[in-house]
């Protein structure tokens, strides 16, 4: 049987990750004590990997296919093919950036003040190459965590970091006076693998239903009854991805509309279709829009 070798990030993108696997159409089930969950898919194997070791174990054929971050690949400087980017939907909707932060009261102010300094980071590769393509001498260190705490504790007179919004940096004292990368998740497939024809197809169905279940996560269903003589002003009124479904309602002159709208919409959309006639106004969530 043919099988594909597909990496779930573990961290803080894995529980996004499988409640986005769930809504494609795929329960995994994750014990505590194993690195390998189970999947509903007898055609997939499912590996909990790190982001940051990821395209590694991609770029090897340990794993066929998986998920993780621009900045690890770029990090890693992987040979792997990048499939597709994705872009997960989080309580915070800003993307990750790595930005270089200094000590707010500090006298550096841009990148160049950093010659003969020491900057601290996670993601030491991609910070030396960056600052060579830039002609600035800098020591770059490996900081395991608390990077941070680097500054203020004198241990770097700067550090490179990845921020959403940048209050964690603020609160810590720290300025941001440069931004060196945007990141976002992307599925990575081995290039031998990806040869396979059944595993490229494998990879395109994920890819397509993953996709679909991130768009409906931004839209909503509605539904509802019009008078037929208030159809056309209602209909007017609808948002849609192509035009509203329209359907006679049994032996009256009444219709039932439906429609997909953007959910951020719906809190201003329902007051205005009540106060044109509409009635019976249903709202539903929806899985996948594809």
């Amino acid at each position: 049987m043919n099988k594909l070798k597909f990496g779930i990030p573990k961290g803080s993108l894995e529980k996004a990750t499988i409640n986005l696997f769930e809504k494609s159409g795929w329960k995994i089930s994750v014990d505590g004590r194993s690195y390998f969950p189970d999947i509903d898919d007898e055609t997939l194997e499912c590996t909990l990997c790190r982001a940051q070791e990821m395209s590694r174990y991609v770029e090897n054929g340990t794993i066929d296919a998986g998920l993780t971050g621009k900045d690890w690949i770029e990090e890693n400087e992987s040979d792997v093919i990048v499939v597709d980017d994705l872009v997960y939907s989080k309580v915070s909707q800003n993307p990750a950036r790595w930005v270089l932060a200094v000590a707010a009261d500090s006298d550096i102010k841009t990148i160049e003040d950093l010659r003969g300094k020491k900057v601290a980071t996670e993601l030491v590769n991609f910070t030396k190459r960056y600052f060579y393509e830039k002609h600035i001498d800098v020591q770059v260190e490996f900081s395991w965590g608390a990077t941070e705490g680097k500054i203020v504790s004198g241990l770097a007179d700067a550090i490179v970091e990845v921020t959403e919004t940048g209050s964690t940096i603020r609160a810590h004292g720290l300025k941001i006076i440069h931004e060196l990368m945007t990141s976002n998740t992307q599925l990575i497939a081995n290039k031998d693998s990806y040869d396979d024809t059944w595993k490229k197809e494998k990879i395109a169905q994920i890819i397509m239903l993953l996709k679909g279940a991130l768009r409906a996560e931004k839209l909503v269903g509605l539904k509802m009854n019009v008078p037929e003589s208030l159809l056309e002003k209602i209909v007017a009124i609808l948002p849609s991805l192509n035009a509203p479904t329209v359907a006679g309602l049994y032996n009256t002159k009444w219709f039932s509309v439906e429609t997909v709208v953007e959910s951020r919409t719906v809190r201003d959309l329902i007051p205005k279709l009540i106060k044109a006639g509409a009635e019976g106004i249903i709202e539903y969530p929806l899985n996948k829009v594809i």
